[in-house]
Order: structure tokens, then C-alpha cells, then sequence
């Protein structure tokens, strides 16, 4: 007499392989590698056909590791005062070879929602012009194994920047 029926028998063959493929997966993330540097290059309003503004944003990317970059995409939102205005994502990037660079031109657009709910702080007095804070969140997915990169960068305009780096 058969003790597992082969129904059970299946679904324990693919649970296991599919978690020999999550293990496996974690292994190929090399222990030095580094996250990708991430800096705005250029800024720049382009004709639009909607009706919010448009703008194209160059982003370089620096791979400090050996290996090359398979990014998949790329998203990224900048705020002022707390408030995300500018949002874009591309798919179309380039393979980044080991301690290279390229710059990646995204086009984004202008959140007017929220463009008019940082001019309402500003004329209710809430907010000044004396001190900005800004901060660019961007999301980096990489095709394969690679962990998504979320990096950060916030300071004020005209002081000193910080960054961040997290992955899940």
C-alpha cells in the first residue's frame, strides 16, 4: 500500500525544488558587493501634449562592483517639505559594466496637486523660502537574483547632503 498519495508527493517535489531555487537565489548575491551610486545629473523642462508639465531627469549611475548591473527598471520620486512633486520610471536602461557609469535620461512629470498644495504653505506663511528640504527616493529593480535597491538622498538646498541606502 502507498502511505503518500502521489498528489502530495508532487506538491512536496515543487515546494522543495522551488525553495532550492530561493536558496540558491540568496547565494549569488555576493557578500562585497556595494549598492550603485545614484546622482541627478541634469534637470530640464521638455514640450509636453498634456496638460501637466513634463521634465526629463538624467540620473548617473556609478556600479562600484566587478560584476555588471542587469538593471530591470528605475523609479524615483522628488520632494520639497515633505511633499512628493516630480515622480518618473523608466525600463529602459543600459547594462552598466563593472566600475562604469552611464547616464540614464527618465522622464517624469510635475504632481500639480501637490505643486499647489506646497504654494498654499507658502502663502499661508507655513512654510519659507529660507530653508528647502528635498529629498530624491529612488528604486532600482535588477533582473536575476539581485535584491531591489532603495536609495535616498535628503538635505536642505545649499547645505551638505545625506544619503541612504536600504535593501528589503
Amino acid at each position: 500500500p502507498q502511505l503518500v498519495p502521489p498528489m502530495f508527493r508532487q506538491s512536496f517535489l515543487v515546494l522543495m525544488s522551488l525553495s532550492m531555487l530561493s536558496l540558491a537565489g540568496c547565494a549569488t548575491v555576493p557578500d562585497d558587493w556595494d549598492p550603485p551610486k545614484i546622482n541627478i545629473e541634469n534637470f530640464r523642462s521638455i514640450p509636453s501634449d498634456s496638460a501637466g508639465p513634463r521634465f526629463e531627469v538624467d540620473l548617473r549611475i556609478q556600479n562600484p562592483n566587478q560584476q555588471s548591473l542587469d538593471i530591470a527598471g528605475i523609479s524615483y520620486d522628488i520632494a520639497l517639505q515633505d511633499i512628493d512633486l516630480i515622480s518618473g520610471v523608466s525600463n529602459e536602461v543600459p547594462l552598466i559594466e563593472g566600475y562604469t557609469e552611464e547616464v540614464v535620461t527618465l522622464e517624469s512629470g510635475l504632481n500639480t496637486l501637490e505643486l499647489i498644495r506646497f504654494f498654499a504653505r507658502l502663502g499661508s506663511g507655513q512654510q519659507t523660502l529660507d530653508r528647502l528640504e528635498y529629498r530624491v527616493s529612488v528604486r532600482v529593480d535588477f533582473r536575476g537574483f539581485m535584491p531591489t535597491q532603495r536609495i535616498e538622498e535628503t538635505g536642505v538646498i545649499g547645505e551638505p547632503r545625506t544619503a541612504k541606502t536600504r535593501s528589503p
